[in-house]
């Protein structure tokens, strides 16, 4: 059996001593707040409790009161209030809209919280290395929510490679398939749909990629270029017959993929209209489509993030990868091709297949472990591994496996890659980007 010094975070057995319970206070009770953090508070109760939470709209503060049984005075309308004192927790867990990220995390530091921020960690550059400088300041953890590395998949992956099977890495190329539905609900419908109200679709979407490529080639990225474009979403794309709304009697709304009826009301399977509304019935669901923004055309939206993006790179010791983005495909699912010298591993991560191909040997299927919950076990195994630092358990007193000083190769591999999109696919040198926002001024 491969052999690493992974930490054992998935699929195996293990007992967890717990010392004492953490408490957290959570930043932004919306989707991933409420349905990640948050789920994993009421999951693992003995783990960690919500002592308070911060969340401006008043419906979500009040289901935030009864799923973590707080009072009143553990309610907070904006971060401004949880965090103008001292310290009222062990840990910040801050799941707050992309630009809203900064603000939060500096002062949580600043007061003496571990932090478990949610990706990505600005769509500012000078944002991202001032909160990755400020880590190091206070002395505090600066988890950031790079779910990936934390999957029975991928870490499976990182064993393989670490062993030396496959030799030295000669090139990867990555794919990410959004899935049509979800780039309409998310990207199109949805908060993520405007680049400068939040983040560039390869940093808000595609940081998870960037991070991942960036742990397993364990290589300084030097040179980026990309191009993309939003070419669908678009109105002169729409059917002459459509109208404004899926819910206004549109002539194609029945033949049409992307109709908000079939995907909110009419799929039994679908759960995603439960980010549509906090009102979750028949009435509920209606009401959002007919006066929110997920009941609207996909082509008469106000979008303008890419819908296709592909992303070349180089790395210092001369390997190279390419990333794809698309908005089009029947599932989300991401795939990886990994190129060395002795071997190649190919792996589809949503069916947990990874087969390893030694040079002039038969080719072998390598089991993965099968783990509950969102992104393939990740989205509990970043904020077990989190509470796990926070408790320096067993000894552990560093700054984790996805810690913003890790985090920030990452994310400037994404800003160069939108700059050079958006310049026509030019190379960008990484280095140069550093040097242009490391001691930037952050507002």
């Amino acid at each position: 059996m491969l052999q690493s010094s992974l930490p054992r975070y998935f699929g195996e057995e293990e007992s967890f001593n717990i010392v004492n319970q953490m408490t957290a206070i959570l930043v932004g009770a919306g989707a991933r707040g409420r349905f990640v953090y948050g789920a994993y508070a009421k999951k693992y109760p003995e783990e960690v409790k919500i002592v308070a939470v911060a969340e401006p709209d008043k419906e979500r503060r009040e289901l935030a009161a009864e799923e973590y049984g707080l009072s009143s005075d553990q309610l907070y309308d904006s971060w401004e209030q949880v965090l103008s004192i001292s310290r009222k927790a062990d840990v910040a867990v801050i799941s707050t809209q992309d630009r809203m990220h900064y603000a939060p995390t500096m002062k949580a530091l600043e007061l003496g919280y571990d932090v478990l921020l949610e990706k990505p960690m600005s769509p500012l550059p000078g944002e991202v290395i001032a909160m990755a400088e400020a880590s190091r300041r206070y002395n505090r953890l600066l988890t950031v929510s790079h779910v990936l590395r934390y999957t029975p998949f991928w870490s499976k992956i990182k064993e393989l490679i670490l062993s030396g099977s496959i030799g030295r890495i000669v090139s990867i190329q990555l794919s990410e398939n959004v899935g049509y539905f979800h780039m309409a609900h998310s990207f199109v419908r949805g908060n993520w749909n405007k680049s400068e109200e939040t983040s560039p679709m390869i940093l808000q979407k595609s940081c998870h990629d960037m991070d991942i490529l960036s742990w397993l080639m364990d290589d300084r990225c030097i040179k980026v270029s990309s191009y993309g474009s939003l070419l669908h979403f678009r109105k002169e794309n729409a059917p002459t017959s459509s109208t404004p709304r899926c819910t206004d009697g549109c002539a194609v709304e029945r033949e049409c993929p992307y109709s908000a009826i079939r995907i909110y009301e009419e799929d039994e399977k679908n759960e995603w209209n439960r980010f549509i509304t906090n009102n979750v019935t028949p009435d509920g669901v209606r009401e959002a489509l007919q006066s929110g923004p997920f009941g609207r055309c996909v082509y008469h939206c106000d979008n303008n993030v890419v819908d296709h993006q592909v992303v070349n790179m180089e790395f210092q010791n001369g390997p190279t990868a390419s990333f794809t983005m698309s908005g089009f495909s029947h599932d989300m699912s991401r795939t990886v091709q990994i190129m060395g010298t002795l071997g190649e591993i190919k792996g589809y991560m949503e069916k947990n297949e990874i087969v390893f191909y030694p040079f002039g040997k038969k080719m072998i299927e390598i089991p993965v472990a099968v783990e509950a919950g969102g992104h393939g076990g990740g989205d509990e195994g970043v904020m077990r591994e989190f509470l796990k630092q926070a408790r320096k358990e067993n000894g552990i007193d560093n700054q984790g496996l996805t810690s913003a000083e890790a985090s920030v190769q990452s994310h400037m591999m994404a800003f160069a890659a939108e700059e050079s999109r958006l310049n026509g696919g030019n190379s960008v040198a990484i280095e140069e980007m550093n040097r242009r926002y490391t001691h930037s001024s952050c507002s």
